[in-house]
């Protein structure tokens, strides 16, 4: 290892620290998007004066941590954070982004409080009409749209929730700490993102996406319906299961 390698870069920490955190900070922000090409392993060990020791020692890190896709032959690619989530839990999304080593953000996009119509009475099994909340919103991981989130919430069950605007909440985590849930359905299916969902997203009109949709009862009362729209390439569910017994 070159003498530079030990020099110490401005502002405390060693070089390979700092190109650890020059590069993260870069897919981080979006400057670098998915697919974007990490200069070549002899140029960064130009441009920090270090040996390609160095550069790839923090090429390495990024790479176990999922930033990176590292190509025989054809070099260093930024990879799109790839999320895997538990079928059958209720888990919360910042979970997801921050294990991914990504900041979280959320942001609501659209609130009404109304009558059920047809269609909520549907996707909640509501007998009779009543007072829904339907939510928009969408999760952030780092700079990018990570999931989209479509939500009814049945308020003869949840009344509090009329009163919550749901700005610095999620409506998921919110719901989990106040109403203990009894029974949950998951629907896993595989759609195309129309203009809609692809604007939210930020991902073309067509492109595959996944949508997890989830209703939970508590002692037979519907509480939520609640639909999660994922690039497909960004998100994998996980089952792990056991044979049945007799």
């Amino acid at each position: 290892m070159s003498m530079a390698d030990t020099v110490v870069a401005e502002g405390g920490g060693s070089l390979h620290q700092r190109i650890l955190t020059d590069i993260s900070e870069r897919i981080m922000s979006g400057a670098w998007a998915p697919g974007h090409r990490i200069p070549f392993e002899h140029e960064l060990s130009t441009q920090y004066n270090c040996s390609r020791m160095t550069v790839n020692k923090a090429l390495s890190q990024l790479a176990k941590a999922g930033l990176i896709e590292r190509r025989r032959r054809s070099g260093s690619f930024v990879r799109r954070p790839q999320s895997q989530a538990a079928v059958l839990e209720i888990h919360d999304i910042r979970i997801e982004v921050e294990a991914l080593g990504l900041l979280y953000r959320y942001e609501r996009m659209a609130r009404h409080k109304r009558r059920s119509n047809t269609e909520d009475r549907a996707l909640l099994e509501l007998a009779t009409a009543g007072p829904v909340l339907a939510l928009e919103c969408r999760h952030f991981a780092g700079e990018r749209p990570f999931a989209h989130e479509q939500r009814l919430i049945n308020l003869t069950a949840v009344p509090e929730a009329a009163d919550e605007e749901f700005v610095a909440i999620a409506p998921g985590p919110w719901l989990i700490g106040r109403v203990p849930w009894s029974e949950a359905e998951h629907r896993i299916r595989a759609v195309a993102a129309d203009r809609h969902i692809a604007a939210a997203l930020d991902i073309a009109a067509g492109a595959p996406c996944l949508v997890v949709e989830r209703r939970t009862w508590s002692a037979d009362h519907p509480v939520t319906h609640v639909r999660f729209t994922y690039a497909a390439e960004s998100h994998t569910l996980v089952a792990r299961f056991r044979p049945s017994q007799g």
